[in-house]
């Protein structure tokens, strides 16, 4: 949470790290690992119930944030979820709806099912074999979308798409005649297949989506040409900001574990924690820490105060929390010694959801690359 952060900011914070504590705490995180379902949707809807889902859907669409800074909100919400490494399409669902919110009104009832929960939806960008493309507006998709009519014809596969498995909609990024077209296809049309895949992490669960000669009308189509790829970098933006918020909230969670195991644990009669080296070490972790932290929430402070463009923010948090929170994570580990590469230890749930949020939406190398990349814009 920022140092700054209103009363009612510390209030939002306090309730949804409550609410995350009595309803979703790490027992209940591994049983969920062994279900069919990443979450439970009632669960979900009780999330949105608190205002997870709101912060970016204009007010006369039934959203708000809690003190005006939608998107240091939203990364209060993350990092409480990446704390209790708790499942739910929370980045996704903010991804869309950064996208739906700026659609004029005619996904007005969409969003307003979004909004309490009751519809799962998730963003549909990555391709096999490619990386994150978003970044700059650049991404040429594989999968097409060929005129038909009034509407368009959909072929081609998408994967790594989030919670696909329990989504109702799906936002999928394709190539149309003239550019990028971004369309709203509901997961039970036609054509659609939804293949489940594995990742590291056991809850925030992928699936490849197959398109085979989806119909879709005019009605599904959601921006098109240049207004596509201003909303597919904002929602890059989102997805990536939020992801680096949730990372920073699981290795919080995984060097206060560690701290604390220092300090129990004794050899030669002195605790671990009187060790100069491994002082040494911590200190170096707290440090990351907190510069993970500050990244994330200035990123979120610049997009809030109305920054025309937060890119360059927003991929140095990425690039930074992608890098430092792995190694944190690691050297938890390394610092519990045995036990912390035991199945029945929680700390290798924590290095899950920060591998998985390392690869998502942008490595630190495809984050740095895009800062060079602005830097060159900059400098011609």
């Amino acid at each position: 949470m920022p140092e700054d952060a209103t009363a009612d900011q510390r209030f939002f914070r306090a309730t949804t790290r409550d609410f995350l504590a009595d309803t979703m705490p790490v027992t209940t995180v591994r049983e969920l690992a062994e279900a069919d379902a990443g979450f439970d949707r009632d669960w979900w809807r009780r999330g949105a119930e608190l205002g997870w889902t709101a912060m970016l859907v204009p007010e006369d669409l039934g959203g708000g944030s809690v003190s005006g800074h939608p998107m240091t909100e939203l990364a209060i919400v993350a990092e409480e979820l990446g704390r209790a490494t708790a499942p739910g399409p929370f980045v996704v669902t903010s991804a869309v709806l950064a996208g739906l919110a700026t659609s004029e009104a005619r996904f007005a009832d969409t969003v307003a099912t979004i909004l309490t929960g009751a519809t799962v939806a998730t963003w549909a960008i990555y391709e096999p074999g490619d990386g994150f493309g978003a970044l700059g507006g650049t991404a040429e998709p594989r999968v097409r979308a060929v005129p038909d009519g009034d509407g368009y014809r959909l072929d081609g596969l998408k994967d790594r798409v989030e919670a696909a498995d329990q989504a109702d909609l799906l936002l999928v990024t394709a190539a149309g005649a003239d550019g990028c077209v971004q369309l709203l296809v509901p997961v039970d049309t036609p054509g659609v297949t939804v293949q489940p895949t594995w990742t590291l992490d056991l809850t925030r669960r992928t699936a490849q989506v197959g398109f085979d000669d989806v119909r879709l009308d005019s009605a599904a189509v959601v921006h098109t040409g240049a207004a596509a790829t201003s909303a597919i970098r904002t929602q890059a933006r989102t997805a990536a900001l939020l992801t680096a918020a949730e990372s920073t909230g699981a290795a919080g969670v995984a060097l206060d574990r560690t701290l604390s195991w220092l300090f129990d644990r004794y050899t030669f009669g002195r605790p671990l924690a009187s060790y100069q080296a491994l002082k040494h070490r911590m200190a170096d972790n707290k440090t990351w820490l907190e510069a993970c932290r500050a990244t994330s929430f200035a990123a979120a402070a610049l997009w809030d105060a109305g920054a025309a463009d937060p890119d360059e923010a927003v991929s140095v948090a990425k690039s930074y929390v992608g890098a430092k929170a792995p190694a944190i994570a690691q050297d938890c580990v390394q610092l519990h010694g045995g036990i912390g590469v035991t199945w029945e230890h929680d700390l290798h749930l924590y290095l899950r959801r920060i591998t998985l949020g390392r690869a998502l939406y942008g490595t630190p190398e495809e984050h740095r690359r895009h800062l060079t990349d602005l830097l060159e814009r900059s400098a011609a």
